[in-house]
């Protein structure tokens, strides 16, 4: 029989571990609250590379490539990196854009024209602006390797060509030389191809002296490309060819597009990759965008996603512009709580998801709620003044693990996204750490889910399918 102070040993050790396990569910990580590392908001010095593949799976062919962000050392444009500031200027000169093509405010750049299931890493470029991310392609026979934006807001693919007529950027890479390529071609006026440009791009094509079909595309922040659209062959990797591929061969070009030769359009219309590969790739390409500008990720045409399971939202017409891939979203939690937004906040504003754009939008009401919720889960750290359009910061210096409630967004077909860390914070420095999200001034205006919002998860476009699945620890 067991000794009174044995009995009294074993009631306090029961105790303490029954305390301890409480105690944890309250103030640890739960289901309610991420624990952060607060040096995983922030790049390290050093580049960690993944190493996708290419290959046939079950459902169809597979392209893949590498995503880098250019402006971290997996890319070669640190020097030039813009500050949070000026990335937030141009993040927001993004998101005017976007709103304008929605309210068809875009203006025509006929002045500007001149006179006469493949997988690619994703690194990250500046917008065009400044959030944006980069793949590497072959262009031509023989290929020319071109770092390229990848832009799900774009249809037409381009880059920029010799002779530049006006205006040429500076590019890491050699600009392409037309001339120098057995397989180019440019696509004539009377061509169905170029009466396809309209849709993709938002002006009329026009016609050279020569007859051959001229492109002209404007962005948000007043870049623009104009040239000849033509056909060439596009190698994705050493196994994936697509030949006459149609895309914009720029002789004038401006911008903020930094050393990248220009852009690849992930978007729904017709002229753009998705559709001209449709036959190849069964209209199905996905990425994951890595959780630093310091790591990798990966641009994946075709196949059926990886591995593990997929939560799929359909694909909406939001405000019944098409070029845009739109969802439906109906609330958000915070701290495994769904705040109160009313239903009708986001059936008016309508939502879309976008690569291009950094920082993810809300109407004005529903950022409201998302940031009154946050403050009170993170009501133990000290607050930081704000940093350009976020608002919501704390100073962590004295931090090296952090806890913050989660964040979950929730789309139509009851499926529920919880946000990596990485996610939710976006550090400037680890004195002003903040919430990744803004508010829209007009709760009409489309809200955008950002690319911050859509780091290390595994986003998947079935456009045939009409749907996007998302899954977790894609990179």
């Amino acid at each position: 029989m067991a000794s009174l102070p044995s009995i009294i040993l074993f009631f306090f050790a029961f105790s303490f571990l029954f305390f301890q396990s409480f105690a944890g569910k309250l103030l640890s990580p739960d289901s309610h609250y991420l624990t952060v590392e607060l040096a995983d908001l922030f790049p390290s010095a050093s580049c960690t590379r993944r190493s996708p593949q290419a290959h046939t799976s079950s459902v169809g062919e597979q392209s893949s490539l590498e995503v880098i962000h250019r402006h971290g050392p997996c890319g070669d444009d640190v020097s030039n990196a813009p500050t949070a500031a000026e990335m937030f200027v141009q993040d927001q000169a993004r998101v005017d854009f976007i709103h304008s093509k929605f309210a068809g405010e875009l203006e025509s750049v006929d002045r500007l024209r001149p006179s006469k299931a493949t997988k690619i890493p994703a690194k990250s470029g500046a917008t065009i602006g400044s959030g944006n991310y980069i793949v590497n392609v072959g262009l031509g026979t023989p290929k020319k390797y071109l770092s390229l934006i990848f832009d799900t807001g774009s249809d037409l693919t381009w880059t920029q060509c010799q002779p530049c007529a006006r205006y040429c950027y500076n590019q890491k890479d050699p600009v392409f030389a037309p001339s120098q390529s057995t397989t180019y071609s440019n696509i004539s006026c009377s061509s169905s191809d170029c009466s396809q440009l309209e849709s993709g791009t938002g002006n009329q094509p026009g016609c050279s002296a020569a007859r051959a079909c001229i492109y002209g595309i404007q962005y948000g922040d007043q870049s623009f490309s104009v040239g000849y659209f033509a056909k060439e062959t596009l190698t994705l990797t050493s196994t994936d060819v697509i030949e006459n591929f149609l895309f914009g061969c720029g002789q004038n070009n401006r911008g903020l597009f930094g050393s990248a030769a220009g852009l690849i359009g992930l978007g729904q219309d017709k002229i753009s990759i998705v559709k001209q590969t449709a036959q190849k790739y069964g209209q199905i390409f996905s990425y994951c965008l890595p959780k630093t500008s310091s790591s990798t990720g990966y641009l994946t045409f075709g196949g059926g996603g990886g591995g593990g399971a997929l939560k799929y939202t359909p694909i909406t017409k939001a405000h019944g512009v098409a070029n845009f891939y739109g969802v439906d979203i109906v609330g958000i939690k915070v701290g495994g709580t769904q705040i109160p937004i009313s239903s009708s906040v986001f059936s008016t504003s309508g939502a879309i998801i976008d690569s291009g754009t950094v920082i993810t939008r809300l109407p004005p009401d529903a950022y409201s709620a998302l940031k009154s919720a946050f403050q009170k889960g993170m009501a133990r750290y000290p607050k930081a003044p704000e940093l350009s359009i976020l608002d919501t910061c704390y100073d962590l210096s004295k931090y090296s693990t952090i806890q913050i409630p989660k964040v979950g967004i929730m789309f139509k077909g009851q499926e529920e996204l919880d946000l990596d860390g990485t996610g939710i914070m976006y550090g400037a420095s680890t004195s002003q750490v903040c919430l990744a999200f803004a508010g829209n001034q007009d709760p009409s205006t489309v809200a955008i889910i950002g690319n911050v919002q859509q780091k290390t998860l595994q986003v998947v476009y079935d456009v045939g399918g009409g749907k996007i699945g998302f899954g977790y620890n894609g990179c």
